[in-house]
């Protein structure tokens, strides 16, 4: 773990404090309820939400989803919120800790994002290699994209302090072919606009959103998902 960041218990849940970071940044404190997250999980449709569009999910199919690049769970959140159940890896330890944190007190209640956070499992697992074959009906990815300086001093304050705290997914073209054998009917692969495909690979098609795209591969014999 990096000794610039630490961890603390608060009677509000776990958060994760920048201690080498510049000034005005708060601690990050993941709460499901707060926040863009929380409101889109509850007031977003089916139409609005290119992700899940990407995914296939429908008013009547829910497929099963890994989530294999997790982050701060907030694509996820939005996938439970429309009723698939939702695995999540992340292999960063202290994002792990935030994580369970968050999930624990997001199941309290039962409203809506309860219910969510009902939908969704932190796995046991660091990488989607270590997933059976045809685990999943889909399995989602979206890896850090390394960003230019400029492209920084836009990102919020909260991620300047993820991105930070876990950096570039130098790794990310290896995620693609395992990603494909976990799942049953097909991979989507979230990346800015900019960004070369995952692997190299061409996906069969795309969906495209103001500031990213979603790359989909349809495993053959399964295009009806």
């Amino acid at each position: 773990m990096s000794s610039e960041f630490e961890l603390q218990q608060t009677a509000d849940g776990v958060q994760l404090v920048w201690t080498a970071g510049p000034k005005g940044i708060k601690p990050l404190h993941l709460d499901f309820r707060a926040g863009k997250s929380g409101y889109r999980a509850v007031n977003s449709s089916l139409k609005s939400e290119s992700l899940i569009k990407a995914l296939g999910i429908t008013g009547k199919r829910k497929p099963s989803v890994l989530d294999a690049t997790a982050g701060l769970a907030r694509d996820a959140l939005m996938v439970a919120a429309f009723g698939s159940s939702v695995d999540l890896i992340e292999r960063h330890p202290m994002v792990r800790i935030l994580l369970q944190d968050a999930l624990e007190r997001g199941r309290n209640g039962t409203d809506k994002i309860a219910d969510c956070c009902r939908r969704m499992q932190l796995l046991e697992v660091e990488h989607v290699k270590q997933v059976s074959s045809e685990q999943y009906d889909v399995v989602y990815l979206d890896p850090m994209y390394p960003k230019s300086g400029k492209q920084r001093a836009q990102v919020k304050k909260d991620m300047q302090m993820f991105q930070q705290l876990v950096g570039g997914d130098e790794d990310a073209n290896d995620l693609i072919a395992p990603a494909l054998d976990a799942a049953k009917f097909r991979v989507v692969v979230k990346r800015p606009d900019h960004a070369d495909f995952l692997g190299q690979r061409e996906p069969n098609t795309q969906i495209k959103s103001k500031k990213h795209r979603f790359d989909v591969y349809i495993k053959q014999g399964f295009e009806q998902l």
